[in-house]
């Protein structure tokens, strides 16, 4: 069995690499065709956890890799698209391995956080979730208007929060296979892109720097590590909320190092493994699911047992140090070469394949979502308001949810 858990975790690590490393590819596909494969009866005969050994190693892993694509091609993913706007400036000053150093730092302070507050989950959640369920609407709310008053152009930012909320309603309410992938490719994706071709970027010879001179001040990190562990755990059990509400909760909370660009790719890669991981505990703590992987690993097991939470949370924290020293080599790698591309031709075939996997993995309206939120994107830009108010696409969604749902 023990061989069995170590090959499982093994190649769980390498399925979420693939699925970092690839634009479009998520976890969640990998979850869905695994079960399928499971009712086909294709793993008689495999132990249910050495499963979730690869389910949960494969969901952590991806979390670690998944912004490398969106830092270096601007090709962004439902967990890590906020990290597009921040990591292209560093990565325009030559600065692009720092910047995913900055997310992969955070990733790896994320697994003592996700150890603490799985004991929290176990012991507390199933008392307070109706409570703070009914309180969450209030608190986007708050959150929403404070996003759009802090705006010197104030109206104008009201405007695009607005229009990316009723473009996110719309979205979820249209016969749409994977509506969240055109919306927010369109968003936070293909409008960066766009205007990459107009303004035609250069991208530099890329500084590696060894890890030792790549760090934060104690106490931006220490106000990150409380930001993430504020707002990630909230957004890890409560249905419609993700890492991209997280993360725009944690920027408010951490005031002025919201702006600061390491500072928020640190936040941001805490905020992405923390939600992910404590998904599963979510399992046990109240018997809820909130990822596909989630889903995927309570389909396998049904219940999980004390000894399955040890197997998964040990998963979590092996997998987490592999993805650490796996994402440093992959950054080396990216930013050896990434200057040696034309970037114009580059974005181009990026603009390309994104269209083609929407164009897959969604259809035909979701294209005209892609082409819509692409628009409302590059107007965002252009006008100079912050792009966190796009976030209206989410944010608004789910107030709806919450409050008449």
């Amino acid at each position: 069995m023990l061989i069995e858990i170590i090959l499982a975790l093994l190649l769980g690590i390498t399925a979420g690499t693939f699925t970092g490393i690839i634009p479009g590819i998520h976890i969640n596909l990998v979850a869905a065709g695994l079960l399928a494969l499971l009712s086909g009866a294709y793993f008689t005969g495999i132990a249910p956890i050495v499963l979730v050994v690869f389910v949960v190693a494969m969901a952590v892993t991806h979390t670690f890799i998944d912004f490398i694509p969106s830092i270096f091609l601007g090709a962004p993913e439902e967990d890590s698209f906020l990290a597009v706007l921040p990591g292209h400036q560093l990565l325009r000053e030559g600065k692009g391995y720092e910047a995913v150093v900055m997310t992969l730092y955070g990733s790896l302070m994320a697994l003592p956080i996700i150890l603490i507050f799985s004991f929290v989950f176990i012991f507390f959640l199933d008392n307070v979730y109706d409570i703070i369920r009914v309180l969450l609407p209030y608190i986007l709310i708050f959150v929403s208007l404070y996003l759009v008053f802090r705006e010197q152009e104030w109206v104008l930012a009201g405007v695009v929060f607005v229009m990316a909320g009723f473009l996110g309603l719309f979205s979820f309410d249209l016969p749409v296979k994977n509506s969240l992938l055109p919306l927010l490719t369109g968003l936070f994706g293909t409008s960066a892109l766009i205007v990459s071709l107009k303004t035609r970027i250069a991208i530099p010879k890329q500084k590696i720097k060894p890890l030792r001179k790549i760090k934060l001040k104690f106490k931006d990190s220490l106000i990150s590590v409380f930001a993430a562990a504020v707002s990630a755990p909230l957004c890890s059990f409560l249905p419609g909320l993700g890492a991209g509400q997280a993360a725009v909760i944690g920027s408010e909370l951490s005031g002025n190092l919201g702006r600061d660009r390491r500072s928020f790719l640190f936040l941001v890669g805490a905020i992405n493994t923390i939600v992910m991981a404590l998904s599963f505990v979510t399992i046990f703590a109240i018997g809820r699911t909130r990822t596909g992987a989630a889903v995927a690993v309570q389909e396998i097991l049904g219940e999980i047992t004390v000894g399955g939470l040890f197997v998964i949370l040990g998963t979590i924290v092996v997998t987490g140090f592999f993805a650490f020293f796996l994402g440093l080599q992959l950054a080396k790698v990216f930013s050896a070469r990434i200057n040696k591309i034309n970037y114009r031709k580059l974005s181009i075939f990026v603009l390309g394949l994104l269209l083609i996997i929407n164009l897959v993995l969604s259809n035909w309206i979701g294209l005209i979502i892609l082409f819509t939120a692409s628009a409302l994107g590059v107007f965002c830009i252009l006008s100079r308001v912050r792009r966190i108010q796009l976030m209206g696409a989410l944010l608004l969604p789910t107030i709806v949810f919450y409050l008449f749902g």
